[in-house]
């Protein structure tokens, strides 16, 4: 199996046993995510009512391998802008699809407007 990159809604999918969980378990072993989407899905999960520890534990424990967001990373984010606009992707997203494009891999979601997107990254939607 290859790596694939998981944004932070597919972490909360799986971490709340919702629709499309079942396929990030099944990438599980070669998931990779971004050190921002692993700080929003952490947040989300606080903001859900879950200690902070806990929020942790659990956004971590859907990602077997984290990328520090570094200068490439953010380049490519940052290049991004103009053709993601239209959609009004977040720095969050646009740092997934820049991991997704360094790595080479398919990038996982629950947001429907990526398949919008044609930007040379393969965009599976988990439901």
């Amino acid at each position: 199996m290859s790596r694939v990159v998981f944004d932070a809604s597919a972490i909360l999918a799986a971490a709340n046993d919702e629709a499309g969980a079942d396929i990030v378990i099944a990438h599980l072993a070669d998931s990779a995510v971004s050190t921002v989407n692993l700080a929003e899905a952490h947040g989300k999960l606080i903001q859900r009512g879950l200690a902070p520890g806990d929020a942790w534990e659990a956004a971590l424990s859907f990602c077997s391998e984290v990328f520090p967001f570094d200068s490439d990373q953010a380049r490519a984010a940052g290049e991004m802008v103009g053709v993601t606009r239209f959609l009004g992707l977040s720095l969050g997203d646009r740092s997934c699809l820049a991991l997704a494009m360094l790595l080479k891999a398919p990038v996982y979601t629950t947001d429907r407007l990526w398949k919008k997107l044609h930007i040379g990254v393969d965009i599976h939607l988990l439901r």
